[in-house]
């Protein structure tokens, strides 16, 4: 595959990754562990497998009703029509009915509805259907919104193609005999004939058909921590199909080498797709957005099961009436209940995804938009991100720096013949070489053999044979990769005649000693002090008898030269760099590119280099060491796929937020180890399926903006907890207080349940409303205990004019008895409905409300017409089924007064209050 795997595999692997911990438990012992997985369809599932296993490649061909040069079109779309697209159907569309319910089961709904049924027993009916209205509306607006969400999420995870390479005849017979093409995954079938090398996902089960060195990292299935070689050979014998060493699975990697491969079992008869199918009773533990919302919650809910009772008992011994004093404790726990908050986090973090895929960000986990935003470093690589990933040759050079054509021709042999994973480097080096020359060496050499790419080696090798009339002369191994690696593998060196010799002569075959190292050493040095990439050619001459080749091969090699590459910086990577630095994210470079190329890249792009650290360093730190070092250094070079992961956690420890950028596939184990894994849609398979976020860009500038985007998303949530916190607390103060001392209920059931309500559809605009720069300058994390300080520093602001107007409408207004308890409940319901409306403005923001900072036009709207109704409602013809009353008209002007009083001392305690704690 060329692409993001399927996302089955994604969302399953995730699961098992609860909260960014990567377990290395074995989809083995799942299956074990489940009585259903002991099916006859995995039992079927074994025994296919292992007869494949066992035959010959001819044989498997013949079992699938295959050729060697794969299917025609036409047979397979039929196989595909009988047996359904490849995927793994974990998460197939639940029936409306289901998803309704899902969307009303929630902490705050379950209480609401119990409020509902003891209202309904208790003969109240209109509490009974304003708590219904309560829980259809937060319950329908979330159904709605999950369903936009969850489209939205299609839409976006269509973006990142999902394609495999597929060896099928041709068809008509007209075309020839074969070709490899790129096919969606899903449209693979058993029988089809796919092409594996590094950095590739297993699309489907398969039966290796021809491997070469091809190494599979298949942890996720059998725990196996290395990646495991596998051959086509037929095995001997077997028992246990996923020890067999010529059979690949679906969901697992290929680390390095290349393949063709027989596909066997497709989907949900894959044996990932069995295990995906027995998956359902697995929990996971919530991951940190989901623990932040949950610590929440329970905060509410905790101060409610405290405070309704005390409410319960104060009016029923003041009052008399018991039932009344029930009913009206019941409506206080209704108020006290956020039971918009489902419905709040939801919407905003499906607007903060679309958002964000506006910006080129497509976000896989909704719940990744908060671990974005409290992202405070960022690790990311150097190729493609502080560079422009457009790779020219700049240099071809003999090893004192000479130019050199022989060095050019056996490079572009190299990247010619070779049939892994071509980069950029390889595409630069073929690039270079006009098609007459291009010609001429493809018709003077054929391949013979091949020796992969891996990280340990960190070089590749092919061997051609030179042709001479159509016969073989010799076999040439040429040899392509680090400077140092390379070097390690050579005893001689190629180096030009002295001046005037004669120009005909071949160069001169120099044994590599310590003067000559020392020589080549200086001419890399220059090179890359010049900021290019330079990569070493070798050659070794070898006899035209032997066919097979070995990494044992690689030893007593001729040094013929350099190739060097030039990668200039972005314009945009300074700019980027500021910008994040600004947004409080520190950005570090983990390259496996050596420390000179690195540095003269971040000189310039801006990026202090005041020491580099090695792979080497890092291997010999100890753990706490490391910590030290990581969080002191910003570049890190020469580093291995598990250095980078080592650093990662090493920060992680420290108690930074990471976020990991990477896209190759010895970015994956840190990818994984991040907090946040963001990658890039050109990525290999297994850097894509390892990360949160995918930047349809790989520019630094669009996870700046992405990064502020995400803060955004918190910040409104933050807005409605808060709001909703130091609202209810508010609210319970003051009835504790007028319960305490009224000789009526302040407010009766249906007035604080329809107040409650008018207030909550006010919120509704929070998820559309924009933030004060200043406010997503900084990371921000989950922090219960702040949104409690809140609670408790602004909720009393909203009692003490709560209990201002009980004095007004005692004293002022004489609604001292019970023949005057509907005027006082009509004044409370229309102050208390206008404050808590408007608290809303005044606490979305740090700065002076309606002046410095405006709200966004849905938040604006949707508070101006609660007002609007709040101030209607005891005038209009609705006013006698809530028991309210018209009120004098002298009311309007203490209302007035009330209220900007509220927002005069609410705006002064801010003040002091950002004094003190800061404002988030």
């Amino acid at each position: 595959m060329r692409a993001s795997f399927t996302q089955g595999f994604s969302h399953f692997l995730r699961r098992r990754r609860a909260r960014r911990h990567f377990e290395r438990r074995p989809l083995l012992d799942t299956l074990a562990a489940q009585p259903a997985a002991r099916s006859a369809d995995a039992a079927g599932w074994g025994r296919e497998l292992l007869a494949a296993s066992l035959a010959e490649p001819a044989q498997a061909l013949q079992r699938l009703q295959s050729q060697a040069d794969g299917l025609d079109a036409a047979e397979a779309a039929r196989r595909l029509a009988r047996d359904g697209p490849n995927e793994v159907q974990h998460e197939a569309p639940l029936p409306g009915w289901l998803r309704l319910w899902r969307c009303w089961l929630n902490p705050f709904n379950l209480l609401l509805t119990a409020l509902a049924l003891l209202s309904f027993f208790s003969a109240d009916a209109k509490a009974t259907v304003v708590i219904g209205f309560m829980v259809a509306l937060s319950t329908g607006i979330r159904f709605v919104q999950e369903g936009r969400s969850h489209r939205a999420a299609e839409g976006l995870r269509a973006l990142v193609t999902n394609t495999a390479a597929v060896i099928r005849r041709g068809n008509p017979p007209a075309l020839p005999p074969a070709r490899t093409q790129e096919l969606p995954v899903h449209d693979l079938v058993a029988g089809d004939l796919v092409a594996l090398s590094a950095g590739d996902m297993v699309p489907a089960d398969c039966r290796l058909l021809s491997a070469r060195d091809l190494f599979v990292a298949q942890a996720a299935m059998t725990g196996e921590s290395l990646p495991v070689e596998k051959l086509a050979a037929a095995a001997a014998s077997g028992t246990v199909a996923l020890e067999q060493r010529n059979l690949v699975f679906m969901g697992t990697n290929v680390v390095s080498g290349t393949a063709e491969a027989l596909v066997l079992a497709t989907g949900a008869r894959s044996y990932f797709g069995l295990l995906a199918a027995h998956a359902g009773a697995l929990e996971t533990a919530p991951n940190a957005f989901q623990a932040g919302v949950n610590s929440v919650s329970w905060l509410l809910i905790r101060f409610a099961a405290v405070m309704v009772p005390i409410v319960f008992f104060i009016n029923g011994f003041t009052k008399g009436d018991w039932l009344q004093a029930f009913l009206f404790s019941l409506s206080v726990a209704v108020g006290l209940t956020p039971e918009m908050l489902p419905m709040i986090v939801t919407t905003t973090l499906a607007k903060g995804a679309v958002r964000l895929a506006r910006l080129k960000v497509v976000v896989k986990r909704l719940d990744a938009i908060q671990n974005f935003g409290a992202m405070d470093v960022l690790c990311t690589d150097k190729t493609g991100t502080l560079t422009q990933d457009r790779v020219a040759l700049a240099r071809h050079a003999d090893p004192c720096g000479q130019d050199s054509t022989e060095v050019l021709g056996l490079a572009f042999l190299n990247s010619h013949y070779q049939t892994g994973l071509k980069n950029l480097l390889d595409h630069a080096v073929l690039a270079d070489v006009d098609p007459a020359t291009e010609r001429r060496l493809a018709e003077a050499y054929r391949k013979v053999d091949e020796l992969p790419f891996d990280f340990e080696r960190r070089r590749m090798s092919v061997v051609v044979a030179a042709m001479v009339d159509g016969r073989e002369q010799r076999h040439e191994l040429i040899c392509k990769g680090a400077v140092e690696e390379v070097l390690a593998a050579c005893t001689r060196a190629r180096v030009a005649r002295p001046a005037g010799g004669d120009a005909s002569q071949q160069p001169l075959s120099l044994p590599l000693d310590a003067a000559l190292r020392a020589r080549t050493g200086a001419v890399t040095a220059g090179l890359s002090a010049e900021g290019l990439r330079v990569v070493a050619v070798a050659v070794k001459l070898l006899p035209p008898e032997q066919a097979r080749y070995s990494v044992a091969d690689e030893s007593g090699l001729t040094l013929v030269g350099y190739i060097a590459f030039l990668d200039p910086p972005k314009e945009s990577a300074a700019p980027a760099l500021t910008r994040l630095a600004a947004h409080g994210i520190a950005v570090k470079v983990l390259t496996g590119d050596n420390e000179q190329v690195t540095r003269q890249v971040c000189r310039q792009v801006g990026v202090p280099v005041d020491a580099v650290l090695l792979g080497a360093e890092v291997e010999a730190l100890s753990d706490a060491e490391l910590q030290a070092a990581a969080d002191s250094h910003r570049v890190f070079a020469k580093l291995t796929p598990l250095h980078k992961e080592r650093i990662v956690r090493a920060l992680r420890e420290r108690g930074h937020v990471v976020g990991f950028m990477g896209d190759g596939i010895n970015d994956a184990p840190a990818l994984r180890a991040a907090d946040i894994g963001i990658s890039v849609d050109s990525a290999v398979d297994i850097a894509k399926e390892a990360a949160d976020i995918i930047l349809l860009e790989k520019s630094l500038l669009v996870l700046d903006a992405g990064v502020v985007e995400g803060r955004s998303t918190f910040c409104n949530m933050l807005k409605y907890i808060r709001m909703t916190a130091s609202g209810n607390f508010g609210n319970v103060l003051s009835v504790l207080v007028a319960s305490a001392f009224l000789p009526f209920l302040p407010m009766l059931p249906l007035q604080l349940l329809v107040q409650n309500l008018l207030y909550d559809i006010a919120q509704t605009g929070i998820p559309f409303d924009k933030v004060d720069a200043e406010l997503v300058a900084r990371p921000l994390r989950w922090n219960p205990a702040d949104i409690g300080r809140f609670m408790l520093f602004f909720g009393p602001i909203s009692s003490l004019f709560d209990i201002l107007t009980f004095g007004l409408m005692w004293w002022v207004f004489d609604a001292n008895s019970l023949a005057r308890q509907t005027l006082f409940q009509s004044g409370w319901f229309v102050v208390g409905l206008l404050t808590q409306t408007l608290v809303v403005h005044m606490v979305r923001t740090p700065r002076l409300p309606f002046v410095q900072s405006h709200a966004a036009a849905p938040l604006m709207a949707m508070t101006a017409a609660i007002v609007a109704v709040g101030l209607w409602l005891p005038n209009g013809p609705l006013a006698a089924y809530f028991s309210l009353q018209a009120l004098p008209p002298s009311y309007y002007g203490w209302l007035l007064a009330i209220v900007l009083g509220y927002c005069t001392l609410t705006t002064w305690m801010k003040r002091v209050y950002i004094r003190r704690y800061g404002w988030q």
